[in-house]
């Protein structure tokens, strides 16, 4: 019988556990989503959408990292199941593919159309306007974080495209 109660106990500190290390990721349409550190880094995404790619094998694509956080943090790596993604800066007009962006402490790390931005290639199909695409943010310190990223019209300009709570 005791055997009987030990088991929802179990149950609830599993539970309890795997709820603590989920808490380090989130996803929820392209919006706000979390992952933090008890001591670190507290990071957020948001404002994240693809335009609707022109091209069938390559696509762009924005969202805003936000670190609530007292420690610096870096994206060193996005992946998808929808194609190679490389993560691009543009300095003096010119884009470049990086290994790491910086995400400051009590800072934010945008990606924005002419600016920094994720690189989808290889794509294994062309996402459409309505659908959207699972990425894994990839971070020096903090957990990774799988965000669910919502393709727009080709021609969709976010409202402020500095803000990580468009919500868009």
């Amino acid at each position: 019988m005791s055997g009987r109660r030990t088991r929802p106990a179990l149950a609830v500190l599993a539970a309890a556990a795997v709820l603590a290390l989920a808490g380090c990721g989130g996803s929820d349409s392209g919006s706000d989503s979390g992952a933090s550190g008890s001591s670190g880094a507290e990071l957020s995404v948001g404002a994240a959408y693809i335009p609707q790619p022109v091209s069938a094998s390559m696509a762009a694509g924005f969202l805003t990292i936000t670190n609530e956080g007292d420690v610096d943090d870096e994206l060193t790596s996005v992946t998808s199941e929808a194609g190679d993604v490389t993560v691009h800066e543009t300095v003096d007009g010119t884009m470049k593919e990086v290994d790491r962006l910086e995400i400051p402490a009590h800072g934010r790390l945008v990606f924005r159309s002419g600016g920094n931005h994720l690189m989808f290639e290889k794509l294994k199909r062309q996402p459409k306007q309505g659908e959207s695409v699972t990425v894994e943010l990839h971070f020096a310190q903090s957990e990774p974080v799988t965000v669910e990223v919502p393709v727009k019209a080709a021609t969709y300009q976010p409202g402020d495209g500095h803000s990580a709570h468009t919500g868009n």
